[in-house]
């Protein structure tokens, strides 16, 4: 893999990992304030664990396999 394709992966990671804080930060407050709907809070949740999966996916792409 090049180098810019990793500063390219590493820049995604970054967007993904504060998106991830983000939405965290967001369904935390919501379900304190009780103002949401159930169907809404399970869509946010949803995403973060789409992103969660990404970001697993992308520091696996960047950690070179020790046994390989």
């Amino acid at each position: 893999m090049s180098n810019i394709d990793l500063e390219g992966l590493r820049r995604k990671l970054e967007e993904l990992k504060l998106e991830h804080r983000d939405l965290d930060d967001v369904v935390h407050r919501l379900q304190m304030t009780g103002g949401i709907e159930q169907m809404q809070l399970q869509r946010l949740k949803k995403r973060k664990l789409k992103i969660k999966e990404q970001i697993i996916k992308i520091e696996d792409d960047l950690i070179p396999d020790i046994l390989a």
